[in-house]
């Protein structure tokens, strides 16, 4: 398994491609799948495209209550059977510790979907850590180690890293990664975390190839959901106008379209033994500098393997694992 192949991966799908247009006639009976983040967003969307080609899914998701209405809503429209659903808070070590510990069996795909946006004050965790980090990256972070067995026991597993262009904001910074010495930025914290999803992918794909694990992370596109519901109007408004009014900048998708990168990642022969690549619109991203945030593309310091090693090991370290 190589993820260092000089190639691009593309396929016939684009940006306006849908969750079900990429999965069509594939077929993951008998494959079992987690999504994080499943209760709303292109999570929903995920879900159902992955409940549509037969797959058991289960909804990891904060509120069950939710979670359930959810998942009838599901079944109700496809017509298959309605996903699981379990309660998972990604800044809550003991809650992602009890997830972990009932999982039973194999894991065919881990989503790692859930995620929050921009954070008007610089809040902590119990820990003392950055909550849009802790959130994003550090929960994703252990609840994967924590199903490595099961992932492994899979025998061909692929965990999907939801990313975002957000990535291109900020590098990790590791010397102060929780704002403690710096002022706190909400877009440079997002982006910071967003980086760190990228690298994860990368590290996974490295340690654990020899389990037959492969990760990717992906962009899924502007996409009007809750994401952002910690942001003030003008603020969302503004940032609206900068993803769309800039020169080379995107268009809004639906959530089905947002979604479609993701069960991409998740479904396709084509991404069979590939990891350690970031995704846009349905097709490997080209590297960029990094340096003007542009539109597209992924940032070189996002793939750089060396900032993946030494952020695996500072996010054993906080989680104590």
């Amino acid at each position: 398994m190589d993820s260092t192949l000089d190639f691009r991966i593309t396929t016939p799908f684009g940006a306006l491609s849908t969750a079900a247009e990429v999965s069509q006639g594939i077929s993951l009976a008998g494959k079992r799948v987690i999504v994080t983040g499943a209760a709303s967003g292109i999570g929903v969307e995920t879900a159902r495209a992955l409940v549509a080609i037969d797959a058991d899914v289960t909804l990891a998701v904060r509120d069950a209550e939710v979670g359930a209405r959810v998942a009838a809503e599901i079944a109700a429209s496809t017509g298959r059977r309605a996903p699981h659903v379990a309660t998972l808070e990604l800044t809550d070590r003991a809650s992602i510790a009890r997830f972990v510990d009932a999982w039973d069996g194999p894991l065919h795909v881990l989503i790692n979907n859930a995620g929050v946006l921009g954070l008007p004050q610089r809040q902590l965790t119990p820990e003392g850590w950055e909550r849009q980090f802790a959130t994003n990256h550090l929960g994703h972070f252990a609840l994967t180690l924590g199903l490595h067995p099961a992932l492994a026991a899979a025998g061909s597993a692929r965990v999907v890293s939801v990313s975002s262009r957000g990535h291109m904001r900020s590098r990790v910074v590791f010397e102060d990664i929780h704002f403690r010495h710096r002022p706190y930025d909400p877009m440079l914290a997002y982006g910071q975390s967003k980086t760190a999803n990228v690298l994860h992918a990368v590290e996974i794909a490295r340690r654990w190839s020899g389990d037959g694990i492969t990760a990717n992370a992906l962009m899924p596109g502007a996409i009007d959901t809750n994401l952002g519901r910690y942001m003030d109007a003008d603020t969302l408004e503004a940032l609206r106008q900068a993803i769309t009014q800039r020169p080379g900048g995107l268009t809004f998708k639906t959530p089905q379209q947002g979604a479609a990168t993701s069960v991409l990642l998740a479904t396709s022969p084509r991404l069979e033994g590939i990891g350690g690549r970031y995704f846009e619109d349905c097709n490997e991203a080209e590297m960029v500098s990094g340096d003007e945030t542009p539109m597209r593309g992924v940032a070189a310091y996002a793939l750089d393997a060396e900032a993946a090693a030494r952020l695996w090991e500072v996010s054993l370290e906080l989680v104590g694992q």
